[in-house]
């Protein structure tokens, strides 16, 4: 049997993938894991239930908080709300667990289920397995009394908006316009409060969710709405949000997109000027531009690296006591204030530093040079012999002089597909795709299936 849970919960079609079955029958098993601590004791379990505006999540919602309050599990429904927002309130009402149904930045006909564990927190492999094995077993459910209650979380949005605003410790966004884009998501309800009662001026796109339309040629994926957007309007700034609000990325005043890198780039600087970087670290993932890394090392500044994921960003983090981590996507983690990416409190801290700093964005984009990188996917191959074949190996050393220290090669098999992605970084574009190009070719020979 295929491992339920991905690299981020469960998903797939709504409907076909990811069922009401399915969801009643996870949560029951999820209920039983999750909510062992308080069956030891003299309380009932409690879990905070959210969803992104995607219609399949009116139905996916129900079966979830049936299955729960079946298995003797008060629920608190919060209704649709960001991914991050879940993770907080799950610590912010000391709830033993949350569950989050949202396929993020995918198309509106998918559809996800997450867990966080007790304090916001992602679950751990381990943690995963115990609920799919419990899924494989009867379970009985409650009775009488012991049935879980399920009641509306009234007052959910205010408090993550309460907790967002005072992350900027009373900096005010006076005197910036911000154009925000909530890509039809969950970002709708409150990104918009968020920065206008920061007192920033707002102009708003992406935010008539009607169940349908989320993600569909807006949000953090299609950048160029928000980019004429801000142009248009004459703003500071735009801040574009995936459907689930847990991603950032960043437009200028000149249209110009500003990615997860120098974001991340960006936030490391102005914490380590104001003495905030904890251990004057960046944690990024392998796939950060080889420019981030040296902007770092310019200012002081370690950047620890970490595979692809944000848990994997998260993992670090929280091994090493570090502040700030994230990916090129945008998924920016500042764990001093939040246990996963939060995107919302993302774009507040960098239209902060603007004002702050009293520069652009664009003046600030210029703390770090992005090298040129391709991308080529290699398919049909054999992905598990990309470390171990000798002439990749040796193709692989040949690029690496080539550059010459002046950029870097990373192979990387996929997780799932007979694929091997390779990444050139140079600082001339036509010899990193030339790299490119010849390490694909020698990939395809080599590890051809």
């Amino acid at each position: 049997m295929a491992r339920l849970f991905g690299t981020d919960g469960v998903r797939g079609l709504a409907g076909v993938d990811v069922t009401a079955e399915l969801a009643l029958n996870l949560a029951k098993a999820a209920a039983f894991v999750l909510g062992r601590d308080a069956r030891g004791g003299s309380r009932r379990a409690t879990a905070v239930v959210a969803r992104d505006p995607r219609i399949s999540g009116e139905f996916i919602a129900a079966a979830v908080s049936a299955g729960l309050a079946s298995a003797g599990v008060d629920v608190l429904d919060a209704g649709v709300l960001p991914t991050p927002a879940a993770a907080y309130l799950v610590a912010d009402t000391k709830s033993d667990f949350g569950v989050m149904i949202s396929a993020s930045h995918n198309p509106a006909a998918d559809n996800g289920i997450k867990f966080f564990a007790a304090g916001g927190k992602k679950l751990q492999d381990d943690i995963q397995d115990e609920i799919e094995a419990a899924m494989q077993r009867p379970l009985a459910g409650t009775t009488g009394r012991e049935v879980g209650r399920i009641r509306r979380f009234s007052d959910a949005e205010d408090r993550y908006l309460v907790h967002l605003l005072g992350t900027l410790e009373g900096q005010s966004l006076k005197g910036l316009h911000v154009v925000l884009d909530c890509a039809h998501g969950a970002a709708a309800g409150i990104s918009p409060d968020a920065f206008s009662d920061a007192g920033a001026k707002v102009t708003v796109i992406g935010n008539d969710p009607d169940g349908f339309n989320i993600n569909d040629g807006i949000g953090s994926t299609h950048l160029g709405p928000l980019q004429r957007a801000v142009v248009e309007h004459g703003a500071d700034l735009g801040i574009a949000h995936d459907g689930d609000a847990d991603r950032c990325l960043a437009v200028d005043s000149n249209g110009s997109i500003v990615d997860g890198d120098k974001i991340m780039a960006i936030l490391a600087l102005s914490m380590q000027n104001r003495g905030k970087l904890d251990k004057h670290t960046l944690v990024a993932t392998v796939m950060s531009n080889l420019g981030l890394k040296l902007a770092m090392a310019d200012q002081g500044i370690d950047v620890v690296e970490t595979a692809v994921g944000d848990r994997y960003v998260l993992e670090a983090l929280n091994a090493g006591s570090y502040s700030l981590g994230g990916e090129q996507s945008g998924h920016v983690i500042m764990s001093d204030y939040a246990t996963t990416g939060d995107g919302i409190l993302t774009g507040l801290h960098i239209a902060a530093e603007v004002v702050r700093s009293g520069k652009s964005l664009a003046e600030l984009s210029e703390c770090m040079r992005v090298y040129p990188q391709v991308l080529v996917n290699v398919t049909d191959v054999d992905r598990s012999r990309v470390h171990s074949d000798e002439v990749v190996e040796q193709a692989v050393h040949q690029a690496e002089l080539a550059l010459g220290g002046n950029g870097r090669v990373l192979l990387r098999p996929s997780g799932t597909e007979p694929v091997v992605r390779i990444m050139v970084e140079a600082a001339e574009p036509q010899q990193a795709e030339e790299l490119a190009n010849d390490l694909a070719a020698v990939v395809s020979s080599r590890l051809a299936i």
